[in-house]
């Protein structure tokens, strides 16, 4: 089988189906079909915030979190994932991005040369204008970076990666919500776990790919990616609120704060059921509808008939009638109290 036809192969899983650990791990493996890759770090992440939501870091990368965590958030780079989500080509390398300068990126010198890594090919995956994950592939200490019909090859593959893992959100099975409610975690400036509560505990076990939480060595990417985004942009209004899916098929609310007091100053990451609020139009792009189609389905969620939303949004009854017609059909329901359980659940 030529490279053509493995990339058709992975574009074609992509639609297959797979829950978000299954599809990332197939991504890995079939993408070495096609280009040489020596270390890669692959992520969902939450369109609104652009914080990871979960993620795989290939040895040597899984090493290196706090400094990759530090450099994306707190310093000046090249190609920084949240700059490739709102650019016009959300695909690029560090040898194209620099002009084969590597030593002026400080990612380059101070994570990617200890670990003997050199050219890094980093892409925003996005579809239907939402990120919904972020891939960095790297090769080993070399004189030639990444080629241009490389990349030309991920811009190629990004948008399906994107709605893959869009669809993997939804492929993941729901189980019966529970009685538990919010936990914290008390962390200090380096992530280091200073106290946590019982129901953070348990939060902390649904985020995990261990179900036993003796075996946990590491806080979830979404738990460190929150405090981490929190400890270097001091002028956010409030700190954003990461929508994140468990592997139990719940979703959670995660955001961080800073405590102070005597002593040092702490990091507190609040866990929790997420709300109607928190959610928002979230839900609404996970299922692919288009922004007419939101505000209309926006206004049946409130229980709106559908005469106010006509008067409300000066719309013509046949328009109303298309986009809840559309909303049914990408939610996979005939109703509106069909449309309300699905999307709000036991919200």
């Amino acid at each position: 089988m030529g490279a053509g036809d493995r990339l058709e192969m992975l574009i074609r899983r992509c639609y297959a189906g797979l829950e978000t650990d299954a599809l990332r791990a197939e991504v890995l493996d079939r993408l070495r079909g096609i280009l040489t890759v020596d270390a890669a770090f692959i992520a969902t992440v939450d369109p609104a915030t652009l914080l990871f939501t979960s993620a795989t870091a290939e040895d040597p990368l899984g090493t290196v979190t706090e400094a990759f965590l530090d450099n994306e958030f707190g310093r000046s780079d090249v190609n920084k994932f949240t700059a490739l989500a709102a650019a016009a080509d959300p695909v690029n390398s560090l040898d194209h991005a620099t002009r084969g300068d590597w030593s002026s990126s400080s990612r380059y010198v101070e994570v990617m040369a200890p670990l003997g890594l050199g050219d890094e090919l980093r892409a925003a995956l996005r579809s239907g204008g939402r990120c919904w994950g972020m891939i960095c592939l790297h090769r080993a200490d070399a004189g030639s970076g990444f080629s241009e019909r490389e990349l030309t090859l991920v811009r190629r593959l990004g948008p399906h990666l994107a709605e893959g893992f869009r669809r993997s959100l939804l492929a993941t099975k729901e189980r019966p919500a529970t009685e538990i409610g919010p936990g914290v975690i008390v962390l200090t400036k380096g992530f280091e776990v200073v106290a946590s509560s019982p129901e953070a505990e348990h939060w902390l076990t649904e985020l995990d790919h261990h179900d036993d939480p003796m075996r946990r060595t590491e806080l979830p990417v979404a738990v460190r990616a929150a405090a981490a985004q929190l400890t270097h942009v001091h002028e956010l209004p409030a700190a954003p609120v990461l929508k994140v899916r468990t592997r139990a098929g719940r979703w959670l609310a995660v955001h961080a704060s800073t405590l102070s007091g005597a002593g040092d100053h702490h990091i507190a990451v609040v866990i929790e059921p997420a709300t109607p609020t928190q959610l928002g139009s979230f839900l609404l792009d996970l299922h692919g509808l288009t922004p007419a189609q939101q505000r209309v389905t926006e206004l049946v969620l409130r229980g709106r008939s559908t005469r106010q939303i006509i008067e409300q949004l000066h719309l013509s009854p046949h328009t109303v009638q298309e986009h809840v017609r559309a909303a049914y059909d990408k939610v996979g329901v005939g109703s509106r109290r069909e449309l309300i359980a699905a999307l709000l659940g036991d919200h």
